[in-house]
């Protein structure tokens, strides 16, 4: 990812640009063939160059047009010929997308992956599933993987959506009507470099695809963030049923050496801050004065490389986490316990209710019996038992029934099925 920034990386995809224009317009007739073999054989991208013109002339495609044209003579005259400085730098912020783009991609995919093989491995760990924070009903550690695998799964569409709403160029002059360009220059340039033409532009390719394109990772972001936030409480001391792997020599504090903390999730969530916040700069780029204007410049300079790079740690520190985490399912099974069967409550709700009871009725009875067994720490199942207002309309039979942990996890293979196929 770091190559798709470097200057030397951009100022090339700018070369290329220039060269497909100088190819189309000797096809055209426009400029000798002979040009186009000249300025191809001798120019040449001198980086110190151009960063010592262009603190002169205070503009980077200037600058950059110079310092070529130095390496290659009278021919250079035909560079950039009817083009505006928006058509070299638009289209070649275009080309490094794409490259980003395709290494978050991969990223993603290997990330789906590794979801993948954990799902399948813990489809059966049972544990704990939690709403508000609060223990609710048994899941499997398996479908929460699961869940991420299809997060995933979505983050991959959207993104080569996003990568195809910003793979457009654009050739046409100061404005975008061609005035000085023939619109086949364009067509051309943008088929050798795998781009389509923007149908209409402006001096610029508009500005709400890059937001869409940002936007995007700022889904992803939030998504992992999502990820990493699960793995940090699932980590807390009174849980522990996930841990970060905590490699030798690690240490996780100055003043504590017991401490081994969720870093990396940490690390996640605070770099995903940065990434959304990023969106509303580029959401803010999408209004310029008339055909265009230089605030967004600036902007993006920053907010491009910093967010693809930024996703791409992220997305590789997630799945290392993932790949090598410890999970507990000692914790887990200790967990489910904790609450002295009230994790069951809806059942025996719905079996008062099958056998006749009124629902508001048989909710009151069985909130009663689970709020005594809350406060004073005694078995759920035991008391039901007790009760004879139960007991009048289930047998033992029933209510032990309402205990078996199997009921809730009789659609886990159609879940995975529905899912990994």
């Amino acid at each position: 990812m770091k190559d798709v920034w470097e200057p030397e990386n951009k100022f090339k995809k700018w070369f290329d640009i220039e060269v497909s224009a100088c190819e189309a317009l000797a096809e055209m007739g426009e400029i000798p063939a002979s040009a186009v073999r000249v300025i191809k054989e001798k120019a040449q991208i001198n980086i110190g160059r151009i960063n010592d013109i262009e603190l002169e002339v205070k503009h980077d495609v200037i600058a950059f047009l110079t310092a070529v044209s130095e390496s290659i003579g009278d021919e250079a005259k035909y560079l950039h010929l009817g083009l505006t400085s928006s058509d070299v730098l638009d289209t070649g912020l275009a080309l490094q997308l794409i490259d980003a783009s395709n290494i978050i991609l991969d990223d993603l995919k290997r990330l789906k992956d590794v979801l993948r093989e954990k799902a399948h491995e813990y489809k059966d760990v049972v544990m704990m599933g939690r709403s508000h924070g609060i223990h609710a009903e048994p899941i499997t550690f398996g479908l929460k993987m699961a869940l991420w695998y299809e997060d995933t799964n979505r983050n991959i569409d959207r993104f080569v959506r996003a990568r195809e709403t910003i793979s457009y160029g654009k050739i046409s002059g100061a404005v975008g009507t061609f005035a000085n360009i023939p619109p086949y220059v364009e067509e051309y340039v943008c088929n050798r470099l795998g781009l389509k033409p923007s149908p209409i532009s402006t001096q610029i390719v508009q500005r709400d695809r890059h937001a869409e394109f940002m936007c995007t990772l700022g889904i992803i972001a939030s998504t992992i963030d999502k990820h990493a936030t699960e793995i940090r409480h699932l980590q807390r001391t009174e849980v522990l049923e996930v841990e970060e792997p905590f490699t030798k020599g690690q240490k996780g504090s100055s003043a504590m050496p017991h401490k081994r903390n969720p870093v990396g999730s940490e690390n996640i969530s605070g770099l995903a801050r940065i990434v959304r916040s990023n969106c509303i700069a580029a959401l803010e780029n999408i209004p310029l004065w008339h055909e265009r204007d230089i605030s967004h410049s600036s902007v993006e300079r920053v907010i491009m490389p910093d967010s693809t790079i930024l996703i791409d740690y992220m997305l590789n520190r997630l799945i290392n986490i993932i790949k090598d985490m410890i999970v507990y399912p000692e914790n887990m099974n200790r967990n489910l316990n904790l609450t002295h069967g009230l994790i069951n409550s809806q059942r025996v709700l719905l079996e008062l209710v099958r056998k006749g009871m009124d629902r508001d009725h048989a909710y009151r009875l069985v909130q009663k019996n689970a709020m005594k067994a809350w406060n004073n720490g005694v078995d759920f199942q035991k008391l039901l038992l007790e009760d004879e207002e139960v007991m009048s309309q289930l047998s033992e039979t029933d209510i032990t029934s309402c205990f078996d942990m199997e009921y809730h996890l009789k659609h886990v293979d159609y879940i995975f099925k529905r899912i990994f196929g």
